[in-house]
């Protein structure tokens, strides 16, 4: 590949083809593909590195905990678990419908390895997803509640899927009710401005 044209797919940010386009080249010479075939596998070269990176930016910006999947649940573990209510919800119907989840059970069931992974599924549905323990959305309200309590509001209510988690595990610091009060006020204001 010659240095100029390198330079050039820097410019225009095509690394998925600048990584392919050498392997691609000998594949189009070795196999006598038209122009017109090889065109489309190093387009789709390039969609597949940007869908991945934007993949990985989601999964980031969603602040898991842990990575977790559907395919590493063991199912054995806990056989009360309803598998067809679980894939259910990964399909994502409930976001597109802008439906709420309530998951209730005893510490140890395995409620926040699902919750994770139905937020790894909404990403690769192409939803924004964040993932915060309650004890992080207190401290959120309270650490920058000098400073902008809207802030912190559109981070909460800007993605898509917002999976709380660990209601009910300990006690909360003493102020956070009166700082959730007011931020779910705040909620129902800005809901009713939509």
């Amino acid at each position: 590949m010659s240095d100029a044209l390198q330079s050039a797919l820097k410019k225009l940010r095509l690394s998925g083809l600048l990584q392919s386009l050498d392997v691609r080249l000998q594949e189009a010479a070795g196999h006598n593909l038209s122009h017109r075939e090889f065109l489309e596998l190093i387009v789709q070269d390039e969609v597949l590195v940007r869908c991945e990176r934007t993949l990985n930016r989601r999964v980031k910006a969603a602040a898991f905990r842990d990575l977790k999947t559907l395919d590493d649940f063991d199912w054995s573990f806990n056989p009360s678990l309803k598998r067809k209510q679980v894939y259910d919800l990964a399909t994502c119907r409930f976001v597109r419908e802008r439906r709420d989840v309530l998951w209730l059970g005893p510490p140890g069931v395995g409620k926040s390895h699902l919750v994770q992974a139905l937020g790894y599924q909404a990403i690769k549905a192409g939803f924004g997803v964040l993932y915060r323990s309650i004890f992080d959305v207190v401290r959120d309200f309270l650490h920058d509640e000098a400073l902008t309590e809207d802030k912190v509001l559109a981070k909460y209510l800007k993605p898509d899927l917002l999976i709380i988690d660990d209601m009910g595990m300990k006690q909360l610091p003493k102020r956070s009710g009166s700082i959730c009060s007011r931020s779910s006020c705040g909620v129902t204001r800005r809901v009713r401005r939509c």
